[in-house]
């Protein structure tokens, strides 16, 4: 029994894979503009199909569910985050940056941020000093202050309100 369905998969399978990769090529290239990933992605879809009957799955209609792989295979590369090499970033102008000015501003904007905590009360400096200096967990400062998780966050959320107020330009 086991030798005969596996005939019937290769079978099915070979039949499908004469039947149907040009089309799959067609529609996956008219889709992605790419002749080289079409014939990949129409590949993958043959690659699922297999796996699908090597676990036992039935098939009835190969050709739509050739299909159904095939666009799920290709909203798949779509959603994939795109790697690109800097060689091909250089050879389209685009240059890797260096100016550092904005995270030095940011680095400096932080440091006079740091030193205006002095100027809050007593205890938005302490849980702003432990979120943001020593970076403890809002779990952490509300066991170091001994206050619930709430009511440590408010306080870091109206410290962090009150510091803004300071450094903004009047």
């Amino acid at each position: 029994m086991y030798a005969k369905t596996q005939v019937n998969r290769q079978t099915l399978f070979s039949t499908a894979y004469q039947e149907y990769l040009q089309e799959l090529i067609r529609h996956a290239h008219s889709m992605i503009n790419s002749r080289e990933l079409s014939e990949d992605l129409a590949q993958d879809a043959f690659v699922r199909m297999w796996i699908y009957l090597t676990r036992g799955g039935d098939i009835k209609k190969p050709r739509a569910f050739l299909h159904h792989v095939l666009n799920n295979v290709i909203v798949d590369t779509y959603r994939k985050h795109k790697a690109m090499s800097l060689d091909m970033l250089i050879e389209e102008g685009k240059e890797p940056s260096t100016d550092d000015s904005a995270r030095m501003f940011d680095i400096i904007d932080g440091k006079s941020a740091f030193l205006r905590i002095e100027q809050l009360p007593e205890t938005y400096q302490r849980v702003l000093r432990m979120k943001y200096r020593q970076g403890l967990s809002y779990r952490e400062i509300s066991h170091c202050t001994g206050q619930s998780k709430n009511t440590t966050i408010v306080q870091v959320h109206r410290g962090l309100k009150k510091l803004k107020n300071l450094c903004e330009p009047v």
